[in-house]
This record gives structure tokens, sequence and C-alpha cells, in this order.
């Protein structure tokens, strides 16, 4: 399997060392199993250092040999998340911004419970249709994609019904200085300010910041994530789109945002900070 995505590769590579770690446990060598299960007799090593992906079946062939059917499916669990886990942007966005808006609206709609951290931007659920706009456009502009930015918007702006409609709930947690980073100018960044007061009064959203003056000695800042349920995590990075679906992984993942959710303030606190912010757009 190749890929541009080093996470990816290391995803590949930590599978990898998995087996390897089962078939020593099973007391066999890399020529042992591959006898056993009628390989070429390089294909365990390619396997074991992430040079070759192992198929399902390999699996499978694999933890039987080495008495371990019970690991089976957690390991092609993660072999589905290396597989699967890397979008280039420039895949993804290839004809523009509209269909990869659309890509997630399916995800959205099923998700009960959603979990977000950010670190740098207000998150989409809660965004304004100005900001959304600021943002796309920054996005088109810069990785030079086809001009769709108003079919683009509004696709993000009809998704947000689901934070009216439906039991879906929505725990979002933003660091301070979000509040603070300036996004489309100081009209937009005041009408999203403002929008986010307004929001945070819904009974579908928990909005928790986290003030600069924090004690990070415990959780210091992560790259921004959405947790859709307990099933799929999405992380964006500059080079492309993670999606995480290994149990154990996504398991971390609720972990990290429990810890960053208690360094966080609520209510009348929170409030202050994006008031606060709000007073500085002005000076």
């Amino acid at each position: 399997m190749a890929t541009p995505s080093s996470s990816a590769r290391q995803a590949l590579e930590a599978l990898g060392i998995r087996l390897r770690e089962i078939r020593i446990d099973a007391r066999l060598t890399g020529r042992d199993l591959a006898e056993r299960a009628g390989w070429h007799s390089l294909k365990v090593s390619r396997i074991e250092y992430g040079k070759q992906a192992p198929t399902a079946d390999d699996i499978r062939a694999w933890c039987a040999h080495c008495r371990a059917e019970d690991q089976s499916a957690d390991l092609i669990a993660s072999l589905r998340t290396a597989e699967g886990m890397f979008v280039e942007w420039r895949r993804m966005e290839r004809t523009g911004l509209r269909l990869a808006q659309e890509s997630v609206n399916p995800l959205w709609e099923r998700t009960r419970h959603f979990r977000i951290y950010s670190s740098w931007l207000i998150p989409g659920p809660v965004q304004t249709r100005a900001y959304i706009t600021a943002l796309l456009t920054g996005i088109m502009r810069r990785r030079g994609l086809p001009d769709d930015v108003a079919d683009a918007v509004q696709v993000r702006v009809d998704r947000q019904h689901v934070v009216h409609e439906g039991d879906h709930q929505f725990a979002i947690v933003l660091e301070e200085a979000v509040l603070r980073y300036p996004i489309g100018g100081t009209d937009t960044m005041a009408g999203q300010l403002g929008h986010l007061l307004t929001v945070a009064t819904l009974p579908s959203i928990s909005l928790g910041i986290i003030p600069l003056g924090a004690d990070r000695s415990a959780r210091w800042p992560s790259e921004g994530f959405f947790m859709y349920d307990d099933e799929v995590v999405n992380v964006e990075l500059t080079s492309g789109h993670l999606t995480v679906t290994q149990p154990r992984e996504v398991a971390m993942y609720a972990d990290t945002f429990a810890m960053l959710a208690s360094l966080a303030v609520y209510g009348s606190a929170a409030r202050s900070l994006i008031t606060a912010a709000i007073g500085a757009l002005d000076s």
C-alpha cells in the first residue's frame, strides 16, 4: 500500500510491530510462519516492517497459525484505519470544495454525540456564514481550487440544522486564543463571537473555553479534532484529512477530550472570555 501520509505509514508500521510480537510470542520464526501460511519467505518480514500491507485474510491466517485468533478483529480494524485514515486535500478537493463538504453530511446526520476540540478556529457547527466564507475563500485561494465557495458555504450552513433538530449533542472545547485569531476581519469576527454567545445558550451545546492562564502541566494543546460518538475521529492536518476508527485510538482521543474539557470554564466564565474578546476587537 503506497501512501503519501507519514501518519498512515506509521500506522502500518505499528500494525507490523503488533504482528511481529504475536509471532514471537508463538515461538515461530518468520520462515516458520511463511511455510505454514504458504507465503513467500520474504512476506512476513515485509509485513512486520511496514513495507507491505497485509490483507484481512493475511491477518486471520497470521493469528490462526500463532494461536491468537482472539486478536484478529482488532488487528483488522487497525488495518482498515491504515488503509483509509488519510486522504490528501488535493484528492478530496480536486473538483472544488462543495463535494468535500457534502462528503461528511451522512456522518453528521447519524452522530448523536459530537465532541469537538479546537486550538485555532471556531468549529463548523457554530460558525457564521461570513466566517465560513472567509475560511473557505482562503482555502480555495491557498490551494488553487476551482471557485465553488458559495455552494460549499451553503452546504456547511445547511448542515448546521443538526444543532437545532433531533437529539444531537455537541460538547465543544476551545482554546481562548481561538477567540482572538482574526478570521475575515473585525466585522466578521464580531459577528462570529456574538453568534457564539447565542448558540452557547442552546440545550444541544456545551461550550467550554480553556483560559490562556490554565495550568497546562497535565495536558498541553493538542491537534484539533472532531469525535463522532465513539466510532470515528477526524483530524485536519496541514497536508490532509486523518480518520481514526481503531477503538483503542478512538478511546485515546476520548481521554484527551475529557482532560482538555476539565481545564475549560463554562457558563458565565466562558461568556466573559468571549465578551472580552469582542471588546478587544475595538482596541
